[in-house]
């Protein structure tokens, strides 16, 4: 898969330029077909992002945010990545947010749900890249990696402690487009393999129409 790579200076600077390309892709999709949907992976750039988008002119009003993963942790979890999106955005927001149900009796039929909740064709979505090469919840060795007949599964394993629900690689084929947001030196091992489409990490498995890579310096080497 062939990947835009834009490398801009800081974290601030990737943070900003991600609020834009979500506005702009959000009036477009409006303005195509009456709606945005966006998927949001957990890490440590969503949440500046957003609170950058909160500035921007987004027709929040038609705006359908879904999760790519979530930690299997009670609501309200500083470790929940729904956490960190309320606070990002706050209560003024007219926007729509589908949380995974991780909280469900049974956490495999729950990611099930929620595969039935999501639309045939995610506008964008957004992932990041852990220093192992992990991309959403698709972690090295998990049995998750192997997943081809369910587009939100279970991982097998803990992993930092907690099990996760997590978009698959099906899920994430299916989208408009990607964008990944990588910050920091440890990232710039993973982000040559990610470029590579090298297959030994999972992000190097991620296939989508079209991919955006934005890069700090310090990510970038």
């Amino acid at each position: 898969m062939q990947h835009e790579l834009i490398v801009l200076p800081d974290a601030a600077a990737v943070s900003k330029a991600a609020a834009e390309h979500v506005a702009k892709a959000a009036r477009d999709a409006v303005a195509e077909r009456g709606v945005f949907s966006m998927a949001v992976s957990g890490g440590r750039s969503p949440w500046a992002m957003f609170a950058d988008l909160a500035e921007l002119d987004m027709p929040w009003e038609s705006v359908e945010l879904y999760q790519v993963d979530e930690r299997i942790a009670p609501e309200g979890d500083p470790l929940r990545n729904l956490t960190h999106l309320h606070e990002a955005l706050g209560p003024q927001l007219p926007v729509q947010i589908h949380p995974m149900p991780v909280n469900a009796e049974d956490p495999q039929r729950g990611a099930r749900d929620y595969a039935g909740e999501l639309p045939t064709t995610i506008d964008l979505i957004h992932l990041g890249l852990g220093p192992d090469g992990h991309t959403a919840s698709l972690v090295p060795g998990d049995p998750i990696l192997e997943v081809t007949d369910q587009l939100v599964a279970v991982t097998g394993g803990e992993y930092q402690g907690t099990h996760r629900m997590s978009m698959t690689y099906p899920e994430l084929a299916k989208c408009r487009s990607l964008l990944w947001l990588l910050t920091g030196d440890d990232k710039r091992e993973p982000l040559q393999q990610l470029l590579a489409g090298d297959p030994s990490i999972p992000a190097g498995r991620v296939t989508a129409p079209a991919s955006v890579i934005l890069a700090d310096t310090a990510a970038a080497g």
